[in-house]
């Protein structure tokens, strides 16, 4: 038998065997797939071999091509392509694909189903604990409870642009806390506040009334109440207008939110001079 003869016969037995292995490979990855479906949970290690099963499947097409390039090229007298064998591969290729694809995108679309209860966790625990509503909107009032309840975890998005005003480093491990505050006077006064109020990254402000103005500051490292007081107060300055007066409270966890001082604003602004700020424990 000529050499290239017995060589490409050998690598026909090899393109044979290889597609019984892809089959096997394909029919296991499918039952792994179907493993995974919204509303299920799945340890992380099945993710991980669905993963691993696809990328070796991948490898094993590779490997197919290779052999069917060179039967077809450097041994093309002695090979005879076999088009049912050539379009069953292709196929399982695809199907591979198609399961892969629609695996990943039940994952996302599960993460996005995750996300979307976390969102919705903190409204439902407000609501629960009886806390004093700060905000109007439902949307500044998750906001704010999520920022509360991850408080540790944030940090400050350090800009490199020209237009920025500030580079700042929050220090690990330190106190960190939140401010809220009410500033209150005419409706000149509110309007020009509402329109010169610039947030940072945590920052949340609202419009509470055409006499009122609400917000949130967040300090991711510790800040004397000193130092929070002059913020507000220059917030407060409003040039021709007559100067508002406002109420900052310090909270530091969700049980804050639950004190009835909160919920007394009106009542203690009446005790307060214009252009003055009261700071009141919680």
């Amino acid at each position: 038998m000529d050499p290239g003869q017995g060589y490409a016969a050998g690598l026909e037995q090899i393109l044979k065997s290889s597609q019984l292995a892809l089959k096997d490979s394909v029919t296991h990855f499918q039952e792994m797939c179907h493993m995974v479906t919204l509303g299920r949970s799945l340890p992380h290690d099945i993710v991980v071999d669905i993963r691993k099963s696809y990328r070796e499947i991948q490898d094993q097409l590779t490997k197919i091509k290779g052999i069917q390039q060179l039967l077809e090229g450097k041994y093309r007298q002695y090979y005879r392509r076999n088009p049912q064998r050539d379009r069953e591969i292709m196929e399982f290729g695809v199907l591979a694909k198609n399961y892969y694809l629609r695996f990943e995108n039940t994952l996302k679309e599960a993460e996005a189903k995750r996300k979307l209860r976390e969102q919705e966790k903190p409204l439902r625990e407000y609501v629960q604990m009886g806390s004093i509503p700060w905000f109007r909107s439902e949307e500044n009032q998750g906001i704010l409870l999520r920022t509360l309840r991850s408080l540790s975890d944030l940090d400050y998005k350090i800009s490199n642009g020209l237009w920025a005003q500030e580079r700042r480093q929050a220090i690990q491990n330190s106190p960190r806390s939140l401010s809220l505050f009410v500033l209150s006077g005419e409706m000149e006064v509110i309007d020009d506040l509402a329109g010169r109020i610039r947030l940072r990254e945590y920052d949340i402000t609202e419009r509470y009334g055409p006499d009122e103005f609400r917000g949130v500051l967040a300090h991711l490292k510790e800040i004397s109440i000193a130092e929070v007081e002059k913020v507000i107060r220059r917030l407060m300055q409003s040039g021709e207008f007559s100067k508002p007066k406002g109420l900052l409270f310090p909270i530091q966890s969700l049980k804050d939110l639950r004190k009835e001082v909160l919920g007394s604003t009106k009542r203690l602004l009446h005790g307060v001079s214009a252009g003055d700020v009261k700071t009141l424990s919680i």
